[in-house]
This record gives C-alpha cells, sequence and structure tokens, in this order.
C-alpha cells in the first residue's frame, strides 16, 4: 500500500510545493488559491461534521450550526493572516514565513518517513497511524533547517530562540494533525477527501499549517520580536 501511494504523494507534493511558490512570487495566484483553499476546506470540514452528528445521532441543530460558522470564521482569519504575511514588503518577513511553511512541510516529512521506517509505540488512540517514532521525526527534520535559515532571519541574535520556535511550530503542526485525525475517527473515514492523489482531502493537507502558521506568527511576535 505503502509503494502504491508514495508516487502520487510525491507528484501531489511537488505540485504543492509549486503552488506555494507561485503563491509567494504573484499576488493574483495567492488570492485565488487562499480563496480555494479556504472554501474547499470548509466544504470537507463541514462534511466531517455533518458525520459525526449522524453517526451519533446528535440533532442539536443550532450547535452544528455554530461549529460550522465557527469553522468558517476562523479559515477566513487564517487566510487572511495568510495573505498579510506574503504580500509584506519587508523581505525578512517574507523569509519568515516562508520558515513557517517550511516546518510544516519538513515536519509532516518526518513524522511519515520516520514512522513508516521506524514503527514502534503508537503515539495515541486518537490516530492508529502516528507513532512515537514520527512525532520525534517530525521534531528532528524541523530542526535540520534551523542552522540553514539562521543566517536569514536576522532578529534571532541568540539560535536557542529559533530552536525553541521551531519545536513550537513543529508540535503545534503535529496537534492539527491529530485533531482533524480525531474528527476523521468520530466521523469512520480515512480521509477528508479525494481531492489531493495520495494525500486524500485538501484539509488533510493543511490541518497541520492551520494551527502552527498562526501560532508560529505569534510567537515570533510576541515572544522573539
Amino acid at each position: 500500500m505503502i509503494n502504491k501511494n508514495l508516487p502520487k504523494r510525491i507528484i501531489t507534493s511537488l505540485f504543492l510545493i509549486t503552488l506555494l511558490y507561485l503563491m509567494f512570487s504573484f499576488t493574483y495566484i495567492l488570492i485565488i488559491s487562499l480563496i480555494i483553499i479556504s472554501i474547499v476546506s470548509w466544504i470537507e470540514f463541514h462534511g466531517l461534521i455533518l458525520k459525526i452528528f449522524t453517526k451519533n445521532k446528535f440533532k442539536t441543530n443550532f450547535l452544528k450550526q455554530f461549529i460550522k460558522a465557527l469553522s468558517l470564521i476562523y479559515l477566513t482569519l487564517f487566510s487572511a493572516i495568510i495573505f498579510i504575511g506574503i504580500t509584506q514588503v519587508e523581505l525578512n518577513f517574507k523569509i519568515n514565513m516562508i520558515y513557517l511553511f517550511f516546518i510544516c512541510i519538513v515536519s509532516d516529512i518526518g513524522g511519515f518517513s520516520f514512522g513508516k521506517f521506524f514503527k514502534g509505540k503508537k503515539l495515541t488512540r486518537i490516530s492508529p497511524n502516528k507513532t512515537i517514532s514520527g512525532s520525534i521525526g517530525s521534531f528532528i527534520l524541523s530542526l535540520i533547517l534551523v542552522p540553514f535559515f539562521y543566517y536569514f532571519i536576522k532578529q534571532f541574535n541568540n539560535p536557542l530562540d529559533l530552536v525553541i520556535l521551531t519545536i513550537i511550530v513543529s508540535l503545534s503542526c503535529q496537534l492539527g494533525d491529530l485533531f482533524i485525525s480525531y474528527l476523521k475517527r468520530k466521523a469512520k473515514v480515512k480521509d477528508t477527501g479525494d481531492l489531493l492523489p495520495g494525500h486524500g482531502g485538501l484539509l488533510d493537507r493543511i490541518d497541520g499549517m492551520l494551527f502552527a502558521i498562526p501560532i508560529g506568527i505569534f510567537t515570533w511576535n510576541f515572544l522573539f520580536y
């Protein structure tokens, strides 16, 4: 199963990295992409909520509508944060944003590759596929970025601050992944969708970023700036 999906996963990942590059390079691609990402992610999240309420036979319509509205507001704010961060004129701010995205990307790669290679004890019952080795791999690969970006990120006089930020963002990314995994487990589905070959739904791909990017920006500006 791993070998069958791996080529699709790699091709999709290359497409998404290329799209991310174009989002940083062209404002109109950034706007269109954020709109599509927000709408599709909300639809996928909405689908999970419907399945959870149906499976549990929970008929509180007000709570259902509240969760849907809250998720839409959050996705809108998330898109606004990304737009403001990427369109900043200051080069250092753009490099900061690139670094946060890279942490999320390599954290996911580390979790997937270390988890599949080393296997070992499960991390939590929430997601049976998540292992302790995978979590450690997420931190390790994320921390490898520190020496490469330390030279470019001028506002960090102490590399330890960058290490702390990296750990916080990687942890947030993993928690975001676990949160969506928890919802999928409740809804009794494997993926949030099938839009991205080898990855599942769009929400499956950005679940960690939804937590990690805002937390990373908050940490950067209020703790280390």
